[in-house]
């Protein structure tokens, strides 16, 4: 079974084009435009799959990429998350929530390395 992905864009050109490039790696991709969404699917367990990585944009409206990660780590504390942005000092705001970093733009080569590196890695299960 392949690994599931969620992931959070309110880009929908941006969400679609990671979508098809990580389906066509193997990846069963869920994609959601809208974090609260993300939050209210994780938290009800009415996603299709048990989602195996998150990954976010950092700027969203309504919710950013920080808010949604500090929501979602009481639902979901062990699930590696990727946080991809095109403001690199964006990245001081994520300390201490055990993500990943990347800046856009992520060429697809460098977004399969990476997804493949977080699936891969052993799970940190020590509180943060």
């Amino acid at each position: 079974m392949p690994a599931t992905l969620l992931l959070i864009d309110d880009n929908a050109i941006q969400a679609a084009t990671r979508q098809t490039i990580l389906k066509r790696a193997g990846y069963f991709v869920i994609v959601t435009l809208s974090p609260e969404r993300a939050l209210a699917q994780l938290s009800s367990g009415e996603l299709p799959a048990p989602v195996d990585l998150i990954i976010t944009d950092h700027i969203m409206p309504g919710m950013n990429g920080v808010a949604f990660i500090t929501a979602a780590r009481p639902i979901v504390p062990n699930i590696p998350v990727l946080v991809i942005s095109g403001m690199a000092e964006a990245e001081d705001e994520y300390d201490g929530l055990d993500i990943h970093f990347r800046l856009k733009p992520l060429l697809p080569d460098d977004l399969l390395f990476t997804v493949q590196s977080l699936i891969a890695a052993p799970v940190n299960v020590s509180a943060n």
